[in-house]
C-alpha cells in the first residue's frame, strides 16, 4: 500500500486530499477547491482604473520601492474574472490512472468537475447521497455567483489569463505572490477557469450515491462503506475492505453533533490500517505537546475499560461549547438590531447556518424585536427543504422530531410564518419590496468576493451599529482589504471542525488499529508512543509513504458444503496445520478470495490423482531413511556462484546406482532400476507430508 498526501487542506473550507494505492488500484480521496485563494481578486463592482497593473510600467524606481514598502491597498488586488485554485500537484497526476474517487464531505466535491471534464477520466466516484445533493447545490451556487464577474468583465478567450503574467513582477506584494505561486513557487498550474453548469451535470451523472453504511464493491476486490463523521450532514469516514485486510480513512470528525449524525467510530474498530487525516488541529491554538496523556487503563476488565473509553469520547462538553458560541452570535445580532444596525452572516457551513437560523428565529420570537431574517442564495430554497428529508444523516434528537411529525429543523415553520425570507438573488424584485432595516442577512460567500455579501458589506461597512459575522482567519490579510476602512463590528467565529488532539490517544485505544498513519504535523504536537498498536507511521505533504502489509497471506472463504467434503490431513512438519486437496478455481468476489470447486467431478472420474508433497527434503534425513530400507548412498553439496549452498545430490551406490537431486524447487530421482526408484519415492513420502 502507498499513501500520498497531496494537500493538508485548510480546515473545513478546504479539506485534505490524498492518493491511496491499494491492491493495485489508485484511490483519490476528496477533490476540494481552495476558495479562500480567490481573495486575491477584487470584488465586483470595483474601481477598475485604480487597480490597473499597466500603470506600474510608468513608475520610476523610487515609486516602485515606495509601493513595495507600504501596506497593501485595494488597488493591489487583481481586477479580473477569477480563476480557482485546485488541489496542489493534482494536475501533475495522470487522470486516466485514477480508479476510484471517494468524497468525505460536500466541500470535498467542489473540485471534481475539473477532473470529470478531462477526456481520460474513467474512475468510479462514490459519495453519500446527502453529500452528492448538497455538493451539487453548492457548485451550482458558486457558478451562479461567478456569473456576476462574467457579466462585468465579459468572457475571457485566452487559455492563460493576463493577470498571472502581471503578478510575476518585482513590485507585486509578497502576500499576493504567495497565494498565487505557493510557498515553493510551483502552484501556478493549480489555477483553472471555473466549470459550467453543464460540467456539473455531467460530473454528477458519474457519481454513485451511497446510503448510510451501505456496502459497495469495486471490481470485485474492494468493498467500501461510508460511516458518519459528525462534521456535517452527509459527511463521512470510509471503511475499505480488501483481500489483504481492512483500512479506515478518518477525516475531520466530531464526536457529538447537534445537527448531524454523530461520529460512528464503533464501525471502525479493529482495522488493519487506519489513516488519520484530521488536520483541524493546525487551525486551533490548543497546546498538546506535553499535556496529552495516554488513557487510564486501571479498570477491572477489558470490556469495562472499552466502555469507559468510548463513553469519554462521547462527552457533550464540546457540543455544549458550540451551542454557547451560536447563542453568543445570536445575542450579538440582537444587540446590533436593538441599536438600529443590521447583521451580515457569511458562514457557509451548512450545519452551522441551520442551527443559527433556528436559534435566531426562536430568540427574535421570544423578544420584542421585529427584525426580518433574509437568506439570499440561488439554492437557498432547495437546500433548506432538502435538509428535512434525510433523517439517516441527522442527530438522534432531530430524528425523533421527524418521527413525531415535526420538522427536523425549525426553519420550515419560520419560513411558513414569514419570519425567514428566502430570495435567489439580491436584485430579486420581491426582495426589493420586502426589504427593511435593521435586518439579519445570511449571504454567501465566506471569501467576501462572491455573491450578495459583497454588495451588503459595501452598504453597511461604514455603519458602526452593524455587525459582520465571518469565519476565523478572514479579517486579516486579504479578506477585508477591499472594504477598509470598515466601521462595522466584526465577530470572528471558529467552530469545532475536527477531533481535538487530547482525544486522539483515547480514540486510538478504542479503535485499536494494528497500524496507524498520522500526519507528521500532528505527530509533532502530540505524543503517541504509548498507544498500544503495532506501529505508528508518519506521512508528509507531497511525499509518498510505503506501508508494508500486516499479513502476507490473505484469507480464503470456503463454503461449508465444500469444506465438509474435503479430506484433511495433518502436517507432520507443522503443528496445528491441516492440508486438503481439490480441483477447482480461486475467485475474487466482494473483496474476498473464494474457492469454487470441481471436487465432485474429480471424484466421479474414478482416476487416482498423483501424490503431491509439502515441504523440502533434508538429504541427511533421506539417507538415513534409505539405509533402513537397505539402500546406501552419500551426500554431495554444491555451491552457487555467490557462495551459497545450491543443489544437494545423493549418490546411490547399492543395490544399484542412482542419483537423487534435492533443492528448494523440488526433488529429482534418476535411476534405471524402477524398484529402487519406487523405494526412494516411498522414503520421501515417509519424510514429507503428502496428499
Amino acid at each position: 500500500m502507498k499513501l500520498t498526501c497531496l494537500s493538508k487542506g485548510d480546515g473545513f473550507q478546504y479539506p485534505p486530499c490524498h492518493i491511496l494505492n491499494l491492491c493495485g488500484f489508485r484511490i483519490l480521496i476528496d477533490c476540494p477547491l481552495d476558495l479562500l485563494a480567490i481573495t486575491i481578486f477584487s470584488p465586483v463592482p470595483c474601481d477598475v482604473e485604480a487597480s490597473e497593473y499597466s500603470s506600474l510600467d510608468a513608475q520610476n524606481p523610487v515609486q516602485k520601492k515606495q509601493k513595495l514598502e507600504r501596506e497593501m491597498t485595494p488597488a493591489d488586488l487583481v481586477c479580473a474574472e477569477p480563476w480557482y485554485k485546485t488541489v496542489k500537484a493534482l494536475h501533475l497526476w495522470e487522470v486516466s490512472l485514477i480508479d476510484v474517487v471517494l468524497i468525505s464531505n460536500p466541500m470535498g466535491v467542489l473540485g471534481l468537475p475539473f477532473l470529470t471534464q478531462n477526456p481520460g477520466f474513467c474512475a468510479k466516484i462514490y459519495m453519500t447521497e446527502a453529500t452528492a445533493k448538497i455538493g451539487q447545490l453548492m457548485m451550482e451556487d458558486l457558478v451562479s455567483m461567478h456569473m456576476e464577474f462574467r457579466g462585468f468583465y465579459g468572457p475571457e478567450d485566452s487559455s492563460f489569463p493576463g493577470w498571472m503574467k502581471n503578478l510575476d513582477r518585482e513590485e507585486v506584494p509578497a502576500l499576493l505572490k504567495k497565494v498565487v505561486f505557493g510557498e515553493s513557487g510551483d502552484d501556478l498550474g493549480s489555477w483553472m477557469r471555473l466549470y459550467s453548469l453543464d460540467d456539473i451535470k455531467s460530473c454528477m451523472k458519474k457519481v454513485q450515491a451511497v446510503n448510510y453504511a451501505e456496502e459497495v464493491c469495486y471490481n470485485g476486490t474492494l468493498v467500501m462503506k461510508a460511516l458518519s463523521s459528525g462534521l456535517d450532514i452527509g459527511a463521512c469516514n470510509w471503511l475499505i475492505n480488501g483481500p489483504h485486510g481492512s483500512l479506515s480513512y478518518v477525516s475531520d470528525s466530531i464526536f457529538v453533533s447537534h445537527h448531524a449524525k454523530s461520529f460512528d467510530f464503533h464501525g471502525l474498530k479493529g482495522n488493519d490500517v487506519m489513516i488519520y487525516s484530521d488536520f483541524s488541529c493546525l487551525q486551533s491554538t490548543e497546546l498538546t505537546e506535553n499535556g496529552c496523556n495516554s488513557p487510564d487503563t486501571a479498570t477491572n476488565s477489558s470490556e469495562k475499560k472499552d466502555e469507559n473509553l468510548a463513553a469519554s469520547l462521547l462527552d457533550t462538553e464540546e457540543s455544549l461549547e458550540e451551542l454557547e458560541k451560536l447563542a453568543f452570535v445570536c445575542s450579538c445580532a440582537a444587540e446590533s438590531a436593538d441599536a438600529g444596525g443590521s447583521t451580515l452572516i457569511t458562514i457557509t457551513q451548512i450545519g452551522i447556518v441551520l442551527q443559527l437560523l433556528e436559534l435566531m428565529s426562536n430568540s427574535l420570537e421570544s423578544s420584542s424585536l421585529k427584525v426580518p431574517i433574509f437568506v439570499i442564495s440561488s439554492v437557498a430554497e432547495e437546500l433548506l427543504a432538502y435538509t428535512n428529508t434525510i433523517p439517516e444523516w441527522l442527530c438522534k434528537q432531530r430524528q425523533e422530531k421527524l418521527i413525531s411529525g415535526e420538522p427536523s429543523f425549525g426553519h420550515l415553520k419560520f419560513i411558513k410564518d414569514k419570519k425567514i425570507h428566502l430570495f435567489p438573488a439580491i436584485h430579486s424584485p420581491n426582495l426589493i419590496t420586502s426589504w427593511q432595516e435593521p435586518c439579519i442577512v445570511f449571504a454567501p460567500h465566506s471569501s467576501l468576493r462572491l455573491g450578495p455579501s459583497v454588495q451588503l458589506l459595501q452598504r453597511w461597512r461604514g455603519d458602526p451599529k452593524s455587525l459582520l459575522v465571518l469565519e476565523d482567519g478572514l479579517s486579516s490579510g486579504l479578506g477585508l482589504l477591499p472594504f477598509r476602512p470598515i466601521a462595522m463590528k466584526i465577530l470572528q467565529c471558529s467552530f469545532l471542525s475536527g477531533i481535538r488532539l487530547q482525544k486522539l490517544p483515547t480514540l486510538l485505544s478504542v479503535l485499536q488499529p494494528k497500524r496507524v498513519l498520522v500526519p507528521d504535523v500532528v505527530n509533532q504536537r502530540i505524543n503517541l508512543t504509548e498507544i498500544k498498536t503495532n506501529s505508528i507511521l508518519k506521512y508528509s505533504e507531497n511525499k509518498t509513504l510505503r506501508v508494508p502489509r500486516i499479513t502476507a497471506n490473505p484469507d480464503v472463504e470456503i463454503m461449508a458444503e465444500l469444506a465438509s467434503k474435503l479430506s484433511w490431513r495433518k502436517l507432520r512438519q507443522r503443528e496445528n496445520f491441516g492440508i486438503a486437496r481439490l480441483k477447482g478455481e480461486l475467485l475474487m468476489k466482494d473483496g474476498k478470495y473464494r474457492l469454487v470447486s470441481g471436487l465432485e467431478q474429480e471424484e466421479s472420474s474414478g482416476k487416482a490423482r498423483p501424490l503431491r508433497h509439502w515441504g523440502s527434503v533434508a538429504p541427511e534425513t533421506l539417507v538415513d531413511a534409505l539405509l533402513k530400507m537397505g539402500i546406501t548412498g552419500s551426500v554431495e553439496h554444491s555451491t552457487g556462484e555467490d557462495g551459497s549452498e545450491d543443489n544437494r545430490i545423493i549418490h546411490v551406490t547399492n543395490p544399484s546406482s542412482g542419483l537423487i537431486e534435492t533443492s528448494e524447487m523440488g526433488t529429482t530421482i534418476i535411476t534405471d532400476d524402477e524398484n529402487i526408484a519406487s523405494q526412494i519415492f516411498q522414503a520421501i513420502d515417509g519424510i514429507l507430508d503428502g496428499i
